[in-house]
């Protein structure tokens, strides 16, 4: 870490948005080190104990450094921050393809800094996320990146910059052998389709997202310009929209509201600079770019690659974890001798394979919660692009060629302590949505069609 941020230098970083760890500050000063870039700030939650905010004697566990033993540079990592950016830059990285991924750099700053940031952004957070978190002081460095909402700045120039930030989710159906008579349904439903219905009962959202991950990774154009659309009408935290780095759709600090009329047309008038379209026809026109885009940048197959290292889904994960943990499994405490036979494999695996299957299962854990986001910038007559990192496409109903550039973003180290959280979490969201079908009088059980919209559970 070479460069250092002061107490001066908050108020130049205002808010761009916020997930569930980490708070996204963009730099609105001049400091030719710091345009273009976007900084991250890790959070705490508010109920828990000081304790949970302190910065640990070493970013992992001791199972942790055995299982990325591999890894030289994660293991001896001192800081959770910089765990997640080695894991970014060497783990995920090479995975996701270097031209995909910008790990960052680590910068370091007082706790003056984190104190300033706080007061100056705490108006522009979403309220829950306020009550929820806060900024963790007790972190020495903070996590700086090129930011992907815009093209580099000196390229500028006069054409605007629009970008599309998505959430994909898991873009396959599991077919893991380990899946249980009682679970059987995740070899049908997509875990998106379910996982709303248990953030509907939650109050999370108002409304069923028609979005289907499956037609976003399918490869076929009209499925992708489905998917993109889907996602439009219903953005929740999966969909956002960036003008020259500033949020033109979608939620700042976490899930949106669903598309009205009102939002839909103050988008579509955000993007007359943009769109040499006809009036009513931009946003239509910016899906379809964004349905070429993720099309001929082929990023999705990457990420569905690494997310199927995951084949063997979290209830059979479950059983290498007990194994490495050396744990009795309480998953198979609760099964009869017959049901025990299909988990006997995982139980007799060495130790190396059982760390292969929970390592292979975070990895793929990141891959399924990560985003992307695709930047395009219209390309001027006699422009001869931006270099290699930028493919081109041309939008034959506008009669535009747009420069674009894909990045991924949020690869963060998935916790091995969170496994059986992610287990109980599985079981969660398959009984609830099991719940919601019953309570659907319009779904036909014999076809087990996807659920209808509706607005109550």
């Amino acid at each position: 870490m070479e460069m250092i941020l002061r107490e001066k230098d908050a108020n130049e970083w205002v808010y761009r948005g916020e997930g569930a760890a980490n708070l996204v500050l963009a730099y609105t000063g001049s400091s030719p080190t710091f345009i273009g870039k976007v900084m991250r700030i890790r959070k705490c939650p508010r109920n828990g104990a000081e304790g949970m905010c302190m910065r640990s004697p070493s970013a992992l566990t001791a199972l942790e450094r055995l299982l990325w033993k591999d890894v030289d540079e994660l293991i001896s990592s001192s800081d959770n921050e910089i765990a997640c950016q080695l894991f970014a830059h060497h783990v995920m990285k090479p995975l996701l393809g270097p031209k995909y991924v910008d790990a960052g750099m680590l910068v370091e700053v007082p706790r003056e800094f984190l104190e300033l940031v706080e007061k100056n952004v705490i108006r522009q957070r979403p309220a829950w996320r306020v009550d929820n978190a806060r900024v963790d002081m007790h972190r020495g460095s903070v996590l700086l990146m090129s930011d992907h909402s815009v093209f580099t700045h000196g390229n500028l120039g006069s054409s605007p910059c629009i970008s599309v930030e998505i959430k994909p989710k898991c873009g396959f159906i599991p077919l893991s052998r380990f899946i249980s008579e009682g679970t059987a349904i995740k070899r049908r439903i997509t875990r998106f389709q379910m996982h709303q219905a248990l953030k509907l009962h939650q109050g999370e959202i108002s409304l069923l997202s028609k979005y289907n991950p499956l037609d976003l990774f399918s490869g076929s154009k009209e499925r992708i310009y489905k998917a993109i659309k889907d996602l439009f009408t219903t953005p929740q935290n999966n969909f956002r929209v960036f003008m020259n780095g500033s949020l033109i759709f979608g939620g700042l600090g976490g899930g949106a509201e669903d598309t009205n009329f009102g939002i839909a047309k103050a988008f579509e008038n955000a993007l007359k600079s943009v769109i040499q379209a006809d009036n009513g026809l931009c946003t239509e026109n910016l899906l379809t770019l964004v349905a070429e885009a993720v099309k001929k940048s082929g990023v999705l197959d990457r990420l569905l690659d690494v997310q199927k290292l995951d084949n063997v889904d979290i209830e059979g994960a479950i059983h290498a974890y007990y194994d490495i943990t050396r744990q009795q499994c309480i998953i198979c405490r609760e099964l009869s001798e017959e049901q025990l036979k299909r988990y006997t494999s995982l139980h007799s695996a060495s130790l190396d394979e059982s760390l292969r299957i929970v390592k292979d299962y975070l990895i793929a854990a990141t891959a399924k919660d990560c985003s992307f986001m695709i930047c395009f910038r219209q390309r001027k007559a006699g422009d001869s692009g931006s270099g290699s990192i930028c493919s081109n496409i041309y939008l034959e109903s506008t009669k535009q060629t747009f420069d674009f550039k894909v990045y991924f973003i949020d690869l963060d180290l998935k916790r091995m302590s969170k496994m059986e959280e992610y287990y109980e979490l599985d079981k969660k969201i398959v009984s609830c949505y099991e719940e919601m079908i019953k309570m659907d009088q319009g779904i036909n059980s014999q076809t087990c069609k996807p659920l209808k919209l509706r607005t109550e559970f």
